[in-house]
């Protein structure tokens, strides 16, 4: 691959050029400089690129992508980081399937008002308790 101006990359991937600008500006990414000082891209940019995109994809934020990725961290460290992340995860996964839940619950249910509804009225109860012990 030829070296790449920060739009030809940009578009490559579909992103904004100031989103590399600012995955620069945070160490994720450090392009080279012509004689005229313009960002210029190579190959393993655009593998990095590929990389935080992916990374993302998965939920990472991208100060645990640095950590993860430029920072060389040991494999304990690396490990911690994505013990929680995978923690996070399965909170997010436990919280759908309850949504999901609800949902197929409302949508069999045959009260006519689901305010009325014992079970949907037990799931609005768990839930004010759950937004009342955030707010604490």
């Amino acid at each position: 691959m030829a070296d790449l101006s920060i739009g030809d990359l940009a578009a490559r991937f579909g992103l904004a050029t100031h989103v590399l600008r600012h995955w620069e500006d945070v160490g994720l990414l450090t392009p080279v400089r012509d004689p005229g000082g313009r960002r210029r891209y190579r190959a393993d940019d655009a593998e990095t690129v590929t990389l935080i995109l992916v990374a993302k994809g998965v939920g990472l934020s991208l100060e645990e992508i640095r950590e993860l990725f430029t920072a060389a961290p040991d494999r304990e460290s690396r490990r911690r980081l994505l013990r929680a992340h995978q923690a996070r995860l399965r909170e997010q996964i436990a919280q759908a399937q309850a949504a999901l839940a609800a949902v197929g619950h409302a949508l069999d249910c045959t009260a006519a008002d689901l305010r009325t509804c014992p079970h949907f009225r037990g799931l609005l109860s768990r839930a004010a308790d759950t937004l009342a012990a955030q707010g604490d």
